[in-house]
């Protein structure tokens, strides 16, 4: 086949360090069209980013060219280096992530999954939700591990 084509669509999680309720709302807006800036730079077009004090939810299309763990590296660096500038100056992300596939039949339920996250979190903790995420999945993990 002469030419490489994909579609890989990729649900991405990711908490700030000790789940610090840190994002505050004024900037959750901002944050959001910054990392979409991060993922186009990348060739990975967001379908569905959204942040809320403590966390990330971002749908992208992956691109064929980078791995997941690459693109997390450039969204987590330069949106932390952004998150100081804007005077959040202890800002950091969690290390880890939760990174899943979803179909394209899926695409619809996801986006508004992303973008109900404050609506969902009046009910839901963000350990809950992404134990929960682990468990649909069938990712095993040691629960020892998954925070910090």
């Amino acid at each position: 086949m002469a030419q490489s084509l994909a579609n890989i669509l990729v649900h991405l999680i990711f908490s700030t360090k000790h789940r610090e309720p840190c994002i505050h709302d004024e900037l959750c807006p901002h944050l959001n069209a910054y990392v979409v800036g991060i993922l186009a730079n990348h060739q990975s077009p967001s379908v569905a980013t959204n942040s809320v004090k403590d966390h990330m939810h971002i749908l992208f299309a992956l691109s064929k060219n980078c791995s997941v763990a690459k693109i997390v590296e450039e969204v987590k660096t330069d949106s932390s280096r952004w998150m100081k500038s804007q005077g959040v100056r202890s800002f950091r992300w969690q290390n880890g992530y939760g990174a899943f596939s979803i179909g394209q039949s899926q695409v619809t339920v996801v986006k508004k999954y992303i973008a109900r996250q404050e609506e969902h979190h009046r009910r839901l903790s963000f350990q809950e939700e992404f134990r929960r995420f682990l468990e649909r999945y069938q990712v095993k993990y040691d629960e020892r591990y998954v925070w910090d």
